[in-house]
């Protein structure tokens, strides 16, 4: 069997087993179909993804129901005012040994040592607990009185809040919000999902999750998605993306006026691997622009930060990224206004 043969025979059963595990997702969680695929994406490209939503939308449901039918370890951490440090990363206590009489300081380690971190409502906690995940987000690693301590793979952390409470709540900083690779809105249903919501969900029948897929797939199906290629041509395309969001050097006039930061290359490293996980997703091995479009949104609209003008106007970073989409394709290489 060739090596293409063999990489084409690993991308079936690994598209296989995604298909399955979205299915298992659907047992419990109707529609919400882009929502799920992003979800895949994130655990494709072996990053973080914060989920934002009104109460009520199954955040946590639907987080809980991918764990449950990945084979690995999973925790769940509530964010609240009164979490410390320690809670997550772990903590050190005094033992003593029976049979020498000699104390010693042994590591306990927290729930942050999991595979699947469910970090619900993130943003209730205060900044110091909250950059308690930053060096395990970035380094998969963490250090604790002078020892690092390496974090089993794969490991995401599937974050999520609500975006209209503020009494009590701590928004993240922008350099944690960098660190996940998508951040995720999730809608309303529609009517229809809606009913079938109700109807699924007031009834004595119980669904049971399935485990269809291990963690050792999930790392093969990383590797897999570095090779998916991506032209030259649409690479330029992302590097224009991200440095237009800039505003002062941006060729985006809008840009100039309404940005007060934006995207920096950690953005363009998100899009260029999301697409690459979103077109393996749908079983292609080469990415296209539908797909640096489809993940440009949940990429950007973290990273661009807007000024008191576009605020006050309501422009919003989903906006301007649509405006990037529209005028920078590989077809309009001169500059745009």
């Amino acid at each position: 069997m060739s090596a293409l043969q063999k990489t084409e025979e690993a991308v079936g059963e690994i598209i296989s087993k995604l298909n399955a595990l979205k299915n298992e997702i659907r047992k419990k969680i109707v529609g919400q179909e882009e929502t799920i695929d992003q979800l895949l994406i994130t655990f494709l490209a072996g990053g973080h993804a914060l989920l934002e939503g009104v109460p009520g939308l199954a955040k946590t449901l639907m987080i809980r129901t991918l764990s449950d039918a990945i084979d690995l370890k999973f925790r769940r951490i509530q964010f609240t005012p009164d979490l410390m440090p320690s809670d997550i990363i772990g903590t050190e206590v005094l033992e003593e040994d029976h049979a020498t009489g000699k104390r010693f300081f042994k590591f306990n380690k927290g729930p942050v040592f999991s595979n699947i971190i469910l970090a619900d409502e993130i943003n209730r906690t205060s900044p110091k607990t909250q950059a308690a995940l930053l060096e395990a987000m970035q380094e998969f690693e963490v250090t604790y009185a002078g020892t690092t301590y390496p974090l089993e793979r794969p490991f995401f952390i599937l974050a999520t809040q609500n975006p209209i409470e503020q009494a009590g709540t701590f928004p993240l900083p922008e350099a944690q919000l960098d660190r996940f690779l998508l951040y995720i809105r999730i809608h309303y249903p529609t009517a229809q999902e809606e009913r079938a919501i109700l109807e699924s969900t007031t009834g004595k029948s119980k669904q049971v999750i399935n485990k269809v897929i291990e963690g050792k797939d999930i790392l093969t199906a990383q590797q897999l998605v570095r090779e998916v290629h991506i032209s030259g041509e649409l690479i330029d395309v992302v590097s224009r993306i991200v440095r237009a969001t800039r505003p002062g050097g941006s060729e985006v006039s809008y840009v100039n006026e309404w940005g007060r930061w934006g995207a920096g290359p950690r953005a363009g490293q998100a899009m260029i691997l999301t697409a690459k996980a979103r077109a393996l997703l749908r079983g292609n091995f080469a990415v296209t622009l539908d797909d640096l479009h489809h993940v440009a949104y949940p990429v950007l609209r973290h990273r661009i930060l807007m000024g008191f003008k576009a605020e006050a106007e309501g422009i919003t970073p989903d906006m301007v990224t649509a405006k990037l989409l529209e005028q920078i394709t590989p077809d309009k290489s001169g500059t745009i206004k």
